[in-house]
């Protein structure tokens, strides 16, 4: 007995993840793959593994580490510029507990990035595929990170320095700080208010162009089966190094989830993204595109999750390709997933 508490009290715990998918996409691309703006789940008509990652965490009163290892097809598309083992490192950093009797935190190395409300690991997300607002804003951060969080819970801070727009090293002649904030209000599981923001540049000093980012998002708990979850991106870039002209772009987002029980949910969604100058997507005469999905989640026991999505996205050119390397406006696909964690 004495020896079963001692385990429970462990600070270090090990857990796993992992998901499986298939895309069907009705335009049948030649190259089996998503269009380039998106990060996840982007392969087509094959069997594949969006994420899968061991996780080995540190957790005391006063301090705290995490390193996870990962694979997969959201590993190769969003670590692309990363050199080595670097791409494999889905997580990789430590934290200290500043004063000891307030919850105040020094985090630094890789983490989860402070900026929207779906992450890279499906099952935390209401659908099977992220949003485009999600795909091309960043999915992990490197830096340090002080956090504060108030005794009830219902307020959290941050703010943090950076290597960059979704980097764990930094751009080639880039001594430019970067730097975000978080604030977080949670009164109640029913409500959770969120602003994150960015500030800094994804290129080297001799023709940076500075960067400021804005998310904003509400989740909302009407009742025990219902909820929404309204999210709005807004980014803004210099034309050119030390211009007073900006490029813009924005994306709304907005989810709505009904769960009749522990073992069901339907989830819709409906999403805009506007770049007209390229900033973020490149693509001929700007990009802005609609898209609208519906998800059916059932969980097949406490670790397996089975998914599936039909989702659609209508383009004001002809972004998405063919079967026969021909462009078209229109793109239907239906995803089909898999999750397991332990």
């Amino acid at each position: 007995m004495a020896q079963e508490e001692q385990e429970k009290k462990s600070p270090f715990t090990v857990s796993a993840y992992g998901e499986v998918y298939y895309v069907y996409d009705f335009n049948k691309p030649s190259n089996n793959s998503r269009p380039a703006f998106v990060y996840s789940h982007n392969r087509v008509g094959e069997v594949n593994v969006n994420l899968a990652f061991i996780k080995a965490a540190y957790n005391t009163e006063r301090s705290r580490a995490t390193i996870a290892i990962g694979a997969g097809s959201y590993m190769n598309e969003n670590y692309t510029a990363e050199p080595g083992v670097l791409k494999n490192i889905y997580e990789a950093n430590i934290g200290v507990k500043l004063l000891k009797n307030i919850n105040l935190w020094l985090d630094a190395g890789v983490m989860p990035s402070h900026i929207g409300f779906e992450s890279a690991v499906g099952k935390d997300n209401w659908t099977v595929t992220r949003s485009m607002a999600a795909d091309n804003s960043p999915y992990f951060e490197t830096g340090a990170r002080i956090s504060y969080a108030s005794k009830n819970e219902q307020w959290y801070f941050a703010v943090l320095y950076l290597n960059g727009w979704q980097r764990i090293q930094r751009v080639a002649g880039s001594y430019t700080p970067s730097m975000g904030a978080q604030i977080m209000f949670k009164p109640s599981e029913k409500l959770t208010l969120n602003y994150s923001n960015f500030a800094g540049s994804d290129q080297p000093d001799s023709i940076r162009c500075m960067r400021y980012f804005h998310n904003l998002y509400g989740i909302f708990q009407l009742n025990k089966k219902i909820g929404i979850t309204a999210g709005f991106d807004y980014g803004m870039e210099q034309v050119q190094k030390g211009s007073s002209s900006y490029n813009t772009w924005y994306a709304p987002v907005l989810i709505a989830r009904y769960t009749p029980d522990a073992v069901n949910s339907f989830t819709a969604r409906g999403e805009y993204y506007r770049d007209k100058n390229n900033v973020i997507i490149a693509a001929n005469s700007g990009f802005e595109t609609f898209g609208w999905s519906l998800n059916y989640d059932r969980h097949l026991g406490n670790n397996i999750t089975g998914r599936i999505e039909v989702r659609s996205l209508q383009g004001k050119d002809r972004y998405f390709i063919k079967y026969d390397n021909t462009g078209t406006r229109n793109n239907t696909f239906v995803t089909a997933a898999v999750t397991f964690h332990w």
